[in-house]
């Protein structure tokens, strides 16, 4: 890769590196709460970013979204706020250390995954249609917004179900039927919005620099 690419994708980086900051802090634009959850449209930069700057890259903007959550949910709280946040996380279960861990792999591995998935299901629409970009950046869109959306609910099911049961007021043998619904209500309309928005800011933005898979050819 040329210098001059490289400084392209540092400073393309640092954008969306922004962005996600600007989406998160701004009150109800990154973070909308909708009662014990909140829907999110910060997944958006780092699927764009994916597309454009390659799966390394959207593997780190995703894990400046995890930032972003960890600090939101540290310094805001809520009471489903253990599940992304250590320093709730820590009081709620018998060995601080494990649960720790448990609310930092939610916080940043899905995250980071949103891109890594976002480019790789592009690519992969993007060979299937031989070049044809509206299918694959719709597909990238959907492929990030359901990585995040089926990673996170299933991974607070599956390491703090009955702490996020107890708290939420739900059964137990009911959650995972509370959970498909939160992915269904949430995470659908998110994916929506983000295959939307990637197909409409995609193409406008190639005009000023090409996708990372055009520069891999």
């Amino acid at each position: 890769m040329k210098s001059n690419d490289k400084m392209k994708d540092l400073v393309l980086t640092a954008m969306f590196t922004a962005i996600i900051f600007v989406l998160a802090f701004v009150p109800y634009l990154g973070y909308i709460p909708l009662g014990v959850i909140n829907a999110t449209t910060i997944h958006i930069p780092v699927i764009i970013g994916a597309i454009f700057l390659g799966p390394k890259k959207g593997a780190f903007l995703g894990a400046m979204f995890g930032v972003t959550s960890l600090l939101n949910n540290t310094f805001k709280g809520g009471v489903t706020a253990f599940v992304f946040s250590p320093f709730y996380s820590a009081g709620m279960e018998g060995n601080p250390f494990l649960s720790s861990v448990k609310s930092l792999t939610i916080c940043f591995v899905p995250r980071i995954l949103i891109g890594v998935a976002a480019y790789y299901v592009f690519l992969l629409l993007y060979k299937l249609t031989k070049g044809k970009k509206a299918p694959a950046y719709l597909a990238g869109g959907l492929a990030g917004s359901m990585t995040n959306t089926i990673l996170v609910m299933n991974g607070i099911f599956l390491l703090f179900g009955q702490s996020y049961a107890t708290v939420t007021g739900k059964d137990y043998s009911t959650l995972y039927s509370a959970i498909m619904g939160i992915i269904g209500m949430n995470g659908v309309p998110e994916a929506i919005v983000a295959c939307l928005i990637t197909t409409a800011i995609c193409p406008i933005l190639r005009k000023l620099k090409p996708l990372y898979i055009e520069r891999k050819a």
